[in-house]
């Protein structure tokens, strides 16, 4: 029997096989599966090994590096993002360190990312044996995620009157009674107050937290202290404070009673506190608040009004943007106006950052208001103002519009950001980075691969976690026509 027509029939059909394979080829990897699989970066491959290997000052060093480099808008906060993190919180679990714990405890407690619930428990638990900075920073921790089932352990600490935590237990008890019944919560923090004699910093801390709870049931407390014209400046100020976050209208009266106070500090908490209440009498009272002498009370009343978009309060506010001689609340007063909105405050805001012989400040704060908040798209506007700045060398200015911009969202920037790219340097293709992120400009995916070299530094990582975001490869895919050829190999005989 002749062999050679099957051997060449078994040999065509592996070519076939292997040609169909050619032409499908697997898709591309991400940057979030790369990194999963341990494809980091060399930067973050020598971050991980400090992370694993690294002494306490080490650690303390990356972590200071790591949260300078967080996304103003992270995808999602109560979550580890990257590898690194989820690293930092596997040898938090384990290590003993205090160092390593203070500090990873501060970064997660910053960012609110959960899974060291456990961990900082069992060092508030044993307390005894911890340092007290790792303590601290366990109590911090568990009240920056609001953390749930701690008011027995918090509580703990301040029944025993252990001075070394008891601010910062007071301090979670009020960030977390969300979870742990609030009205309970804000009856036993009155009753502390009231017959424990906790001092004054302590009696401060409680009233902050009265208002972090929002509980109604620390509205009288908190009345009680507001009024009393003999009481200590700093706790009428929190108890003020705390009176706007509860805004129970059984507040009200209180308030406006201390904007007349004879202590300007007291005057201005008051008018600032006057935001989240409604009603004729509070919106005269933060109107008449822009003659106070104390800048602080303008400041106050320029915030107040641009919570509640006081509109009446527009032309004090102008006013003020273009004469007070306090930078500060000449600051408030543009972002109030632009919190208001309505034809009149955008026409004055659109004046201020037109006119060229205003301050920079000026220009650059009524530009953000615009952008933010302004009827019509002005991102056309602030670019030919970036760029007249730039042409006759105003620095301030120009570095100012161009971080406005980062900010902005509109197809018109997608033009600005490939100019960045193209023609920068570090500082403008960082911003282009934040502008392709706002935007979601995919389409220039292109250009932010070739900032992922390692040699770019800082915009190295920052462009690799934007591709990571979108799910996209930190290299681009060979398209159909680029990918080669299979050899043309002879067929045996």
């Amino acid at each position: 029997m002749n062999k050679r027509p099957v051997v060449i029939s078994i040999i065509l059909l592996l070519v076939s096989f292997t040609l169909l394979n050619a032409q499908a080829p697997e898709p591309a990897t991400t940057a979030a599966e790369e990194r999963q699989s341990g494809d980091l970066s060399p930067l973050d491959e020598q971050r991980l090994q400090i992370i694993r290997f690294g002494t306490d000052t080490e650690i303390a060093n990356l972590i200071k590096i790591l949260r300078n480099e967080q996304p103003s808008t992270p995808a999602d906060t109560s979550v580890p993002e990257s590898r690194l993190e989820r690293e930092l919180l596997e040898v938090a679990k384990k290590t003993k360190n205090r160092a390593i714990l203070t500090g990873v405890f501060g970064y997660f407690g910053d960012r609110t990312i959960g899974g060291l619930e456990e961990r900082a428990r069992t060092a508030i638990e044993e307390r005894d044996y911890e340092a007290g900075e790792t303590v601290n920073a366990a109590l911090q921790y568990l009240g920056n995620i609001k953390a749930s089932g701690v008011r027995p352990l918090l509580s703990d600490i301040i029944n025993g009157e252990e001075s070394r935590f008891i601010s910062g237990a007071i301090r979670a008890l009020g960030l977390t009674a969300e979870k742990d019944g609030p009205g309970e919560t804000a009856e036993y923090l009155i009753e502390y107050y009231s017959n424990r004699d906790p001092g004054d910093e302590n009696k401060r801390l409680v009233i902050v937290a009265l208002g972090d709870i929002k509980a109604k049931e620390g509205t009288a407390l908190l009345v009680s202290i507001a009024e009393n014209e003999d009481e200590k400046a700093p706790l009428r100020m929190a108890a003020l404070e705390a009176l706007s976050k509860i805004a129970d209208p059984a507040g009200l009266n209180a308030i406006i009673s201390a904007v007349n106070s004879k202590d300007p500090n007291v005057r201005s908490a008051a008018v600032g506190a006057l935001g989240p209440f409604t009603g004729a009498d509070a919106d005269a009272a933060i109107v008449e608040a822009f003659r106070d002498s104390y800048y602080r009370t303008r400041i106050a009343a320029a915030k107040a009004a641009g919570e509640r978009k006081l509109v009446s309060a527009v032309p004090y506010l102008r006013f003020r943007a273009e004469n007070d001689e306090v930078p500060n609340v000449r600051d408030e007063a543009v972002k109030a106006m632009g919190l208001i909105g309505g034809n009149e405050a955008e026409a004055i805001l659109k004046d201020l950052f037109k006119e060229r012989k205003n301050s920079d400040r000026i220009r650059i704060n009524a530009s953000e208001m615009l952008l933010t908040y302004g009827k019509n798209d002005y991102v056309t506007d602030v670019i030919v103002e970036m760029e007249e700045a730039q042409s006759k060398k105003q620095t301030t200015l120009y570095n100012g519009f161009l971080r406005i911009l980062g900010s902005a969202k509109s197809p018109k920037l997608e033009d600005l950001a490939r100019r960045l790219f193209a023609n920068s340097g570090v500082i403008e293709k960082s911003y282009a980075l934040d502008i392709c992120l706002n935007n979601n400009f995919r389409s220039l995916a292109d250009e932010i691969r070739k900032l992922t070299d390692p040699k770019n530094g800082s915009l190295s990582n920052k462009s690799r976690a934007l591709l990571e975001r979108w799910g996209l490869p930190l290299t681009a895919p060979a398209s159909p026509a680029e990918a080669p050829s299979p050899s043309e190999e002879s067929i045996p005989d």
